[in-house]
């Protein structure tokens, strides 16, 4: 059954996502730090989805805390338009 819609239109601005306050930034990139953190140390590299430009910018941090705690270089790549790749050197992805 169709049903033909009138007058329909969008109210105000459409909601995107609301920031972080600082302590809920802290909280999240304290659980990737690990999660992520255990997902690398176990495998050598892992996957995680990031949608937005501010999802891209956590995970490149955490990245970047991860080198600095273990001392070894952790590699932050774009798989795709929506997830990131975390990796210790020998698992990069290929060119």
């Amino acid at each position: 059954m169709i049903r033909d819609l009138y007058n329909v239109h969008t109210v105000g601005p459409v909601p995107g996502p609301t920031p972080l306050t600082p302590d809920e930034e802290r909280r999240a990139r304290a659980t990737l730090f690990t999660e992520l953190g255990n997902a690398v140390a176990d495998r050598g590299w892992t996957r995680f989805p990031a949608y937005s430009p501010e999802e891209r910018r956590r995970l490149v941090a955490v990245g970047r805390m991860l080198s600095e705690h273990w001392g070894v270089p952790v590699t932050v790549e774009a798989e795709d338009a929506c997830a990131m790749r975390l990796s210790l050197a020998g698992h990069a992805l290929s060119a």
